[in-house]
């Protein structure tokens, strides 16, 4: 049985967040010269040569999470570039403010041209040695920015590389210029408004460029060879400094031309490695880079005043491990005290959905190991992952190594497209036509509802990839089974490139699902007697995993399965739904609750007020005593009418519950639980309603109740109970 889903995939991020820490321990080196007392020669190659792929490194992480949207888009959403620049802007102003009195005393700003100078710093050079990266990163995202929106990312790279060019002349290969009379004043004028090329202009906008680039490749590079390409690349890069080194041309060290090469194998390297995201260490990377200056110049301040200065100081190995110590130790602390104070909203928030994301874990593994080989999840992630949130849902399933989607529209696919989705990504339902263009635009498949629909889609002139839905019963959408020649017109339409044929089971019923198999298997039987290749063919839902696994097709969309909300031991929910209980109060004997005289206390009771409504996706039919709510590991029941911000419960029988205490409405509480499933069945509805009509104003936050599977046992126990 299959177990993809827990060992990881090559596409996930976890290795950049890893990476990103061993970048920001390189810089470290670059400012305390680690292997200075054990060899000149090894130290120049490591902290002039290696350790410069460290900065690149950031750059292209930055350019690969954030730029790729304002390439090919008419429109971009510039909020993302926005926060991004007033992000880094408040911390440069705070590092500013943190180093210069630093600056100040050492004397930097001595001479009578102090503003001019601390101008040039804040755009150009940094307000300190090592802060020169963070208006470089600004200036070069805006610079992107600006090309993105007139030229193509390939005609981008091209002008990111010239610049690059032209930077190393002023870099490395300074002095094939001194020679140049007419080009030696041109770069010493400009080395008047900075001090290095090494800024926004001429050096990060090229490993953003290709940051970006790295994001949209539609085709990676496999990973050995980004391995073979790294290695020979670097020992290139090494040779490369070596000799200029060696023939003393270079005014600084931070350009090489070997180092472009170099950082699209390591990045595509680093990319590859499998692991969840983790914000501790993108923070605890931050903060080491801003600080590590201050524990340098601590580590000599205290070797002084006690006496070690030849160890701590002279000794270069120790004093770099001390720097990098001191520096993590504070920088991790910073790093779990902001993860912290933002990681639970929940405490602050009104009502939100808590997402389990080993959960989700979990059932991908339940789902995958039922399935045949070759049998791939095509989770239904439409109207917004059935409430779960399809951004979160679908970034995690990407860390999982799920690349196929379904969704129902194709606004739901380019929302999934411009947060950086990746996969197939299958519209179910109907797309206007003035719409087409977005199926191409996004790169997405549209789904073929009928034979005037085909010809509707053919007649757009431009090649659209469908799959082409199959009536097998339901009378829904798709092309009667009966229909042949309809579905082989289809199938010779020169502007369809068909990928894929599908049809829907529509009831929980062993006859007619058998029947429905039949005609769908006589469909493709005559597809391959007509001398076609058979497209991918997917016909299981969640019913259609656990009652008939056996069928050999190339996807089973899966929706509520996945989300853990159906009667099934195996599965584990998701999500779940709390609320802030808003007030406390007493009513007495006959005083009516809520709209419409609705409730009439029978005796005189306590009641909570929870702020959630109907808006929020809570059923009003639940009104009254139908449903209940989890408090303190106690049930209490909804009295009076949902209203459309607020519910009112009865907590007589609860003790000490008070304003701010949080409500379950889905979830566990203690013993207790309330599932979707309990809600749909009080509403007289069904878990997918209930759960995909949870309002979008509430907020969803990775946590909530995790179970005793850990991500440390998760991996042999799912592993044993598949093979059973």
């Amino acid at each position: 049985m299959k177990t993809a889903a827990l060992t990881g995939d090559s596409g996930t991020y976890g290795g950049i967040d890893r990476f990103r820490l061993i970048a920001a321990f390189l810089i470290v080196g670059i400012h305390t010269y680690p292997l200075v007392s054990v060899s000149s020669e090894l130290n120049f190659l490591f902290i002039h040569v290696f350790a410069r792929i460290a900065v690149p490194f950031f750059l292209m992480a930055t350019g690969y999470f954030l730029l790729p949207r304002y390439f090919d888009h008419p429109r971009p959403d510039r909020k993302p570039l926005i926060r991004f620049l007033k992000k880094t802007g408040l911390l440069y102003a705070g590092a500013t403010l943190l180093y210069l009195p630093i600056s100040v005393y050492a004397g930097h700003y001595a001479d009578g041209n102090a503003w001019l100078l601390f101008v040039r710093d804040l755009l150009f050079d940094g307000t300190f040695y090592h802060l020169w990266y963070l208006p470089a990163v600004m200036l070069g995202v805006l610079l992107v920015y600006a090309l993105g929106r007139k030229c193509s990312l390939h005609l981008t790279i091209g002008i990111t590389v010239a610049l690059y060019v032209l930077g190393l002349l002023g870099d490395s290969y300074f002095g094939l210029v001194t020679n140049l009379p007419f080009l030696h004043t041109i770069y010493e004028t400009g080395f008047h408004v900075f001090s290095y090329t090494r800024n926004g202009l001429f050096y990060a906008p090229v490993f953003l460029t290709l940051g970006a680039w790295a994001a949209t490749r539609a085709r990676p590079i496999a990973l050995r060879e980004n391995a073979i390409g790294f290695i020979l690349s670097m020992a290139l890069m090494l040779a490369e400094g070596a000799l200029l080194a060696r023939l003393g041309i270079s005014r600084h060290t931070s350009m090489y031309v070997t180092l472009l090469p170099c950082m699209v194998f390591l990045f595509g390297l680093v990319k590859s490695r499998s692991g969840t995201r983790s914000r501790f260490l993108r923070d605890t990377s931050m903060w080491i880079y801003i600080l590590h200056p201050l524990f340098i110049i601590g580590v000599r301040g205290m070797a002084r005043i006690a006496g070690l200065t030849d160890i701590l100081v002279g000794n270069s190995i120790l004093h770099y491990l001390a720097a990098c110590g001191l520096s993590f130790t504070c920088a991790a602390v910073i790093a779990m005290w902001g993860e912290r104070r933002t990681s639970a909203p929940s405490q602050k928030s009104r009502a939100w959905i808590a997402l389990n994301m080993e959960h989700l874990r979990h059932n991908v593994a339940i789902l995958q190991g039922i399935l045949p080989e070759q049998c791939q999840l095509m989770p239904a992630v439409k109207a917004n992952a059935y409430g779960h949130g399809a951004i979160e849902i679908c970034r995690e399933l990407n860390r999982l190594g799920i690349r196929a989607f379904c969704v129902a529209s194709v606004m739901e696919g380019v929302e999934l497209r411009k947060r950086r989705i990746k996969g197939n990504i299958l519209i179910l339902g109907y797309t206007h036509p003035d719409q087409l263009h977005l199926l191409r635009r996004y790169r997405l498949m549209q789904t073929v509802v009928d034979s005037a629909y085909a010809k509707t889609l053919h007649a757009y002139g431009k090649k659209l990839t469908v799959h082409i839905a199959i009536d097998t019963g339901m009378k829904r959408l798709g092309v009667s089974s009966e229909h042949m020649e309809d579905i082989a017109k289809i199938l010779a339409y020169e502007n369809l490139v068909v990928d894929g044929i599908y049809s829907h089971f529509s009831a929980q019923s062993d006859a007619f699902t058998q029947t429905q198999t039949e005609r769908f298997h006589t469909v493709l039987s005559k597809i391959k007697a007509l001398g076609y290749a058979i497209p991918n063919a997917h016909l299981q839902g969640s019913y259609g995993v656990f009652h008939c696994p056996e069928l050999a097709f190339d996807y089973a969309r899966v929706g509520i399965a996945l989300y853990g909300a159906m009667a099934h031991d195996a599965l584990r929910p998701v999500l779940s739904l709390k609320a802030r209980v808003s007030t406390v109060k007493t009513v007495f004997a006959g005083e009516y609750v809520g709209y419409g005289t609705g409730f009439i206390a029978p005796h005189t009771m306590k009641i909570a007020v929870l702020s959630i409504g109907y808006a929020d996706g809570i059923p009003r039919s639940l009104s009254c005593g139908v449903g209940n709510v989890l408090i303190d590991g106690s049930r209490a029941p909804i009295v009076g009418h949902v209203c459309m911000d607020q519910t009112i419960v009865d907590v007589t029988t609860v003790e000490n519950v008070k304003q701010g205490d949080i409500a379950v409405l889905i979830g566990k509480d203690g013993n207790m639980e309330i599932s979707a499933l309990d809600i749909a069945e009080q509403a007289m509805s069904v878990p997918n309603e209930i759960l995909s009509r949870l309002g979008g104003r509430l907020e969803r936050v990775q946590g909530g109740e995790f179970s005793a599977l850990t991500r440390s046992a998760s991996r042999a126990t799912i592993t044993k109970d598949l093979r059973m």
